[in-house]
């Protein structure tokens, strides 16, 4: 039986962190290869087909991550994982439903501050502001999950720590140890 409690929410933003500066890596990867692929020689020419393909690259990771074994790198690090509401694993269609609605956590925030026309500080203080209350909203939820998992029918819960390795039983007298010669091939 596995454990179905839920992670606290220091743990889930800490991961969250971690993913970040994973994903970082994996953008710029991606964004080398379409700059690359399409011979990109300034920021603005295909900048929306960039921003798709970018978009894309983010869902193959989670969904995929999702969709086998239910961790990414970071929740594997932060021991948590996603499963349904019943505690089993996470089809594809959930998944792509959960990343979908995750998007919740940042889109109203940036929507709000390109409506006040791009002031600095509306740019990292709305967004950031959304993503406070989002994380906050936990605290409404009876079994502390957050808004899209509640919605798409998912839910984070602890993930059970590796089993340690045993260590392996006493050879027999008369038995060669690891990395002895065998008296019968020795001569």
């Amino acid at each position: 039986m596995q454990d179905m409690t839920t992670p606290s929410l220091r743990r889930r933003l800490s991961s969250m962190l971690y993913e970040s500066m994973l994903l970082f890596g994996v953008l710029f990867m991606s964004g080398w290869l379409f700059s690359t692929l399409l011979q990109q020689r300034h920021a603005l020419y295909l900048r929306h087909a960039m921003e798709a393909w970018l978009f894309l690259v983010l869902a193959a990771y989670f969904i995929w991550f999702w969709t086998h074994g239910g961790q990414t790198l970071a929740m594997k690090t932060w021991r948590f994982r996603l499963v349904d509401t019943a505690g089993n694993p996470v089809g594809l269609w959930r998944a792509t439903f959960r990343f979908l609605l995750a998007w919740l956590w940042v889109l109203p925030g940036l929507a709000l501050a390109s409506a006040v026309h791009g002031r600095q500080w509306a740019l990292v203080l709305i967004p950031a502001a959304n993503v406070l209350l989002w994380a906050l909203a936990i605290r409404l939820d009876p079994q502390r999950q957050f808004l899209h998992d509640r919605i798409a029918g998912t839910r984070l819960v602890n993930a059970a720590l590796p089993a340690k390795p045993q260590k392996p039983e006493s050879a027999p007298a008369g038995t060669p140890g690891k990395g002895e010669i065998p008296p019968e091939m020795s001569s």
